[in-house]
């Protein structure tokens, strides 16, 4: 009799596997905004839900997940698209984002973690599991633009087995659940960042002559962003070629110019024509500022100073 026993339940076991299904969605990623100039990375979460009927033992579920319409140019890079510009980044499988999350059909080592479901007894089993991604920073090269990934078909591939003891997704073996969909977006926002170096006319004894130095304004932008930057007229409000330095009550009038020959004044709004255009390149656009102290009347020895206020607008 026990014999018997053993026999039923033997052939009972393969109807129950072939009554089973799974399915696996993924919600939908968002990174938001992207500045690409800054070294900091940006990161987001997906969520994968994972439900199972008619089990009876352990499911094992890979949810194997490959590169994407965006592409991938390596293990460590996944790629968003906004036509012909890509956004790298990468999904993994830990909090820490040290693991890539990957599919056996890549060409890369990384496959997905598995999953385990447990039914309860004769019935479903459900599991969800946290999605990590990142893009890096420091992708100056990188154009303002919507940028976007999506997965389904060929670049999404849920298989599921019953599995006692097994652990892994390394094959593409197990019964294949229905496709999901999902996308990855990020928008990558127009941005500039401003560096500057000082002028310093040294030391002078009688303003009888030109009195020259030069500083410096570096622009960077990001990729065809058109920017342009004014000069301010100073703590004392003077237009390009009148500004003044100051100690105490006492003055020494100095102008900023776009040009070598000091011909070409640099100032803001309230002078037409005398900023400075550009077009962002991802890269430190560096700008000369030309400076000049014409003769005039010397007034008592000391240190005189300014601050000229650097506006980029883009």
């Amino acid at each position: 009799m026990m014999r018997a026993a053993v026999v039923i339940i033997l052939v009972l076991l393969p109807s129950l596997a072939r009554a089973q299904s799974c399915t696996g969605t993924v919600t939908d990623m968002n990174f938001g905004l992207i500045d690409t100039l800054s070294a900091t990375a940006a990161t987001a979460t997906a969520t994968l839900n994972m439900n199972c009927t008619g089990g009876v033992v352990r499911i094992l579920f890979c949810p194997h997940i490959g590169a994407g319409s965006g592409g991938a140019t390596s293990a460590a890079a996944r790629q968003m698209a906004s036509g012909a510009n890509s956004l790298n980044y990468q999904l993994y499988s830990d909090p820490g984002m040290s693991v890539a999350w990957g599919s056996y059909t890549w060409a890369y080592a990384s496959r997905p973690p598995p999953q385990v479901l447990v039914p309860i007894l004769i019935g479903n089993a459900s599991g969800s599991a946290t999605i990590y991604a990142r893009v890096t920073g420091g992708q100056s090269a990188v154009p303002p633009g919507t940028y976007q990934s999506i997965f389904s078909g060929i670049h999404v591939e849920f298989r599921y087995q019953n599995d006692l003891l097994g652990n892994s997704c390394n094959t593409g073996f197990g019964l294949t659940a229905p496709d999901p969909t999902f996308t990855i977006n990020a928008t990558v926002a127009a941005n500039c960042l401003v560096a500057t170096q000082n002028i310093d006319f040294g030391s002078k004894g009688v303003l009888d002559a030109n009195a020259d130095a030069t500083g410096q304004v570096s622009v960077t932008c990001t990729p065809s962003t058109a920017y342009t930057v004014s000069l301010n007229g100073g703590t004392t409000g003077g237009t390009p070629t009148n500004r003044k330095m100051s100690k105490g009550g006492e003055r020494v009038t100095y102008g900023l110019y776009k040009d070598a020959a000091r011909s070409q004044p640099w100032g803001d709004a309230g002078t037409p024509g005398s900023t400075v255009a550009g077009t962002g390149t991802g890269l430190a656009q560096p700008l000369i500022v030309y400076g000049r102290v014409p003769p005039q009347t010397t007034p008592s020895a000391g240190v005189y100073t300014d601050t000229v206020v650097v506006t980029i607008t883009y």
